[in-house]
């Protein structure tokens, strides 16, 4: 066992053939599968533990198109209107006025489901628009990774897609909107708390490519959240138990303009500093 001072990237890749479970280190991917998630559970403990001594696992180049989910949660949550951006947008789109406004300076936070890990894809994979929506958009968010007792891992990129039609609405048709097949993007990695001290300070840029051309381009910052990821996460554990690994997403500042859905064939870029470049196509669901 030995002390690093900066810890890992955390990642899955494919390597001849098959997924494995791997670190980032410079140029290289290195296969840790044999360390299992006890090596995950070491890293969640903090700062200055040991890790494995990772000189004799497989080693191969570093390729992101071998990049894959990062880490398959048990379940997905979300926390919405966290930005006053997207307070604009969702009071602008729902029939229910004043409902967003009230979010925003409520005490308690919306939190809500996303769905499990079996509904999320990974760098490359492709989300989906949802059958009956014409008016879906891609949400850049900070994702918190976390142990099933509620202990941040790292941090990562998330893609809450979101029809915005269907929520707008009703509000009750918020899961419709939120929980249905490849609607959620994550990875590429996961960035070890240890790298990321202080997550309210981070760049999120979200680019929407359109048959080569870009058809949207903007940028917050996570210093604008309205509440820390610590006061969200308190509302997440209270009161609830979890199953497994958990990824926590902590709401989007960066919304297109009301005339801009998601089209097959796009493709949706997300880069936060310090995590990276999620890059993903998007498709059309056919019912």
């Amino acid at each position: 066992m030995s002390y690093r001072e900066s810890l890992l990237k955390i990642c899955t890749f494919e390597a001849e053939g098959r997924e494995v479970f791997g670190i980032i280190e410079e140029d290289e991917l290195v296969d840790v599968s044999s360390l299992g998630e006890a090596f995950l559970d070491t890293l969640a403990r903090g700062p200055r533990v040991d890790v494995p001594d990772l000189e004799a696992c497989p080693r191969y180049p570093y390729r992101y198109e071998s990049l894959r989910l990062p880490i398959r949660p048990a379940e997905i949550w979300g926390a919405g209107v966290t930005y006053l951006r997207s307070r604009d947008a969702r009071e602008t789109e729902t029939k229910s006025k004043g409902v967003y406004d009230y979010l925003y300076s409520a005490v308690r936070p919306e939190v809500f489901i996303k769905g499990s890990g079996q509904r999320a894809v990974g760098p490359g994979e492709a989300i989906s628009v949802r059958s009956d929506s014409h008016w879906t958009v891609p949400e850049p968010e900070l994702g918190v990774v976390l142990t099933r007792d509620c202990r941040i891992l790292g941090y990562t990129i998330a893609n809450d897609v979101s029809a915005r039609d269907i929520e707008g609405e009703n509000p009750l048709y918020l899961t419709q909107s939120k929980i249905y097949r490849n609607s959620c993007s994550i990875g590429p990695v996961v960035v070890t708390k240890d790298e990321i001290p202080d997550p309210h300070g981070l760049k999120i840029a979200l680019r929407i490519i359109r048959r080569g051309e870009i058809a949207f381009d903007g940028a917050t910052n996570t210093s604008r959240m309205k509440r820390t990821v610590d006061e969200l996460l308190s509302y997440l554990r209270k009161d609830n138990e979890f199953f497994g690994w958990i990824v926590f997403m902590t709401g989007t500042g960066v919304v297109p303009p009301d005339d801009f859905a998601l089209e097959e064939g796009d493709i949706v870029e997300i880069e936060i500093e310090k995590i990276g470049l999620l890059r993903n196509p998007v498709s059309k669901l056919r019912g």
